[in-house]
């Protein structure tokens, strides 16, 4: 462990044991806080792609232990509404991607424990994948190259497709991942949501970056995975994660005009119902290296973004 790491530890060690954490969960109690997951994968699985996305499942478990003893662990349409009288302040649960690992192993920790949770699937990709970035990924289990990153979602609107021929292009080696970091079939989805509380939502048709779409494009990508749920679950609900976190106020108009009820950005972090837009719902993301007593301050409000 780095000094850094080490003095890090030794600070967020300090703020859950001295109670401050403690306080932030009451000054809160008002609020809900929604988290963002991507995939769960065994214990010991070795690095590979987007490796921050990747979270072991024995830290997931650690987590969901830690907010039933001091949160109120809510379905993500509750977030709007008004909160009840408590103490404890609301959690919400959300997947983006619907990996196979989530909708398998997550999904399956989640339901031992009763708790609720939405899946936000993109189904150009389901049954298949993987995704660019796991593809592309550096070997060391570093992840994406960020020079490589804002090129793909900036010059080639975050496709897939246009990525991979990018890449080809130049000669970049694409790594293959474990079977648990492609995406779920619908058998799977089917299986995930027979448990209660497991609800299924859209990320768009192909997960391309939303702002860089003409009108048509945006339409078809946000029309087209609603349809498609809705014809083969039961359980889905009319939210939309908007990929990669980016949208602007064009795309919240195509999203309402679309018939989602509400949609979630990928910044910011607890919101009090009434005084959230309701196409830029905020959230909070749980990378693979965030530490147990980090994952504690951040879900108690003491995280530098939170206001």
């Amino acid at each position: 462990m780095t000094v850094r790491r080490a003095v890090k530890s030794l600070l967020e060690s300090g703020l859950v044991h001295g109670g401050l954490a403690k306080l932030g969960r009451l000054r809160r109690r008002e609020h809900t806080l929604v988290l963002t997951y991507h995939n769960i994968v065994p214990e010991r699985s070795p690095p590979f792609g987007d490796r921050s996305l990747h979270l072991p499942r024995p830290l997931f478990v650690r987590q969901l232990e830690q907010l039933l003893r001091t949160h109120a662990v809510v379905p993500l349409e509750d977030v709007l509404a008004p909160a009840r009288p408590s103490h404890r302040p609301r959690i919400a649960i959300t997947f983006d991607d619907a990996y196979r690992g989530a909708t398998v192993m997550g999904v399956e920790e989640l339901t031992k424990r009763g708790l609720p949770a939405t899946l936000f699937v993109v189904p150009a990709f389901v049954g298949g994948g993987p995704f660019w970035w796991d593809a592309v990924a550096r070997p060391d289990g570093e992840g994406v190259d960020r020079g490589l990153r804002d090129h793909a979602l900036r010059a080639l609107a975050g496709k897939d497709g246009q990525v991979r021929e990018w890449a080809a292009a130049h000669r970049l080696r694409l790594a293959a991942v474990p079977e648990w970091a492609l995406v779920a079939s619908e058998q799977e989805l089917h299986a995930a949501t027979r448990h209660p509380g497991i609800t299924l939502a859209s990320h768009t048709w192909t997960h391309p970056n939303l702002v860089q779409l003409p009108p048509a494009e945006l339409e078809d990508e946000l029309r087209r995975p609603l349809a498609w749920l809705r014809q083969r679950f039961e359980r889905v609900i009319p939210w939309l994660s908007y990929p990669y976190g980016l949208a602007s106020r064009a795309v919240e108009a195509a999203a309402a005009a679309a018939g989602y009820t509400a949609a979630l950005v990928l910044e910011g972090g607890w919101c009090a119902p009434g005084r959230v837009r309701r196409y830029a719902v905020p959230r909070h993301g749980v990378p693979r290296d965030l530490s147990v007593n980090g994952f504690v301050l951040c879900t108690s409000g003491l995280c530098r973004h939170d206001a």
